[in-house]
């Protein structure tokens, strides 16, 4: 953790929302004026996507059918705590992007599901913003989770979770149902040891909970909407959190317990900015004061 250069990290699995989070710091960053270095996830995977398809066909020709992007053997884990370490120092450090898709891709005159080349990160930056996979992440190796000032889960139940990312992945990337399927079976064991243990190391998470039936998430048509659901916010120390004025400035929220709060679901970007935006405001003015220190 650092004064001088602060870090935000948001941790949740593919298809679990966190590009909305993302969506609600670009907000506050711009509101603010804030300048962050933004980092994702995906960068530090280890293999490209030609390269990950071969190891695993090949992991599966093996014995091996639980290969996954979840796990230690497909992840750069100690370049991800350089780079925070790195930051936390100095405000410096060094990452990639990878190309999703052509549209990414097309400026830099790569192919889709390749990585551009290894580059610093600009200079002069407020703080650091990392969404992806692992950004609470501990194995015997490496402790990613002890950089981030602020760390955030998203994670919505398991059956909403699995609805969300059949349904990206057959309506935005053109998988079949069974192509995600077997991807979601693939990274079970990575996902009950790599991923879940993380929401345990975050300082709040946010859980999505339908209030329609998901009963059977792979053959739901439609993710459920924002109106059928709530939004269950945990902290994991409620010190310094203004319950009462969250209650009484959104509409129909409650607490269900000492350190929870329960939000319609419309409502939980709202909740987001309202939450954190005093965390960023604390942020910088302990930048100032460190920066002013020297």
């Amino acid at each position: 953790m650092s004064e001088r250069h602060p870090i935000i990290a948001i941790t949740g699995s593919s298809g679990a929302g966190t590009t909305s989070v993302t969506r609600t710091f670009q907000n506050i960053f711009r509101r603010e004026q804030v300048t962050a270095a933004v980092i994702e996830g995906d960068s530090f995977h280890r293999y490209d996507r030609k390269e990950m398809r071969q190891r695993q066909a090949e992991a599966e020709q093996a014995g091996d059918t639980h290969f996954s992007h979840f796990g230690p053997d497909n992840n750069l884990f100690a370049e991800l705590e350089q780079m925070f370490s790195s930051y936390a120092e100095n405000g410096g450090g060094r990452c990639r992007k990878y190309l999703h898709d052509a549209g990414e891709a097309a400026p830099y005159q790569l192919e889709p599901g390749t990585f551009t080349p290894w580059e610093d990160l600009p200079a002069d930056t407020d703080l650091l913003f990392y969404e992806g996979l692992h950004g609470a992440v501990v194995t015997p190796e490496v402790d990613v989770a002890q950089h981030p000032d602020l760390l955030i889960g998203v994670v919505p139940v398991i059956n909403l979770e699995w609805i969300q990312k059949i349904w990206r992945d057959k309506n935005v990337r053109g998988y079949t149902a069974e192509a995600v399927t077997d991807t979601i079976l693939r990274r079970m064991p990575d996902y009950v040891n790599y991923i879940c243990p993380q929401f345990s190391r975050t300082h709040v998470n946010f859980q999505r909970v339908p209030v329609v039936d998901t009963s059977n998430p792979f053959i739901s048509r439609d993710i459920p909407s924002a109106d059928e659901s709530i939004c269950v916010i945990r902290f994991r120390d409620p010190k310094g959190i203004d319950f009462p004025y969250l209650l009484n400035m959104i509409h129909n929220s409650s607490m269900s317990r000492a350190n929870t709060i329960v939000v319609p679901g419309g409502k939980m970007e709202l909740a987001m900015q309202m939450i954190f935006t005093p965390f960023v405001w604390r942020m910088m003015e302990r930048r100032k004061r460190a920066i002013g220190a020297l």
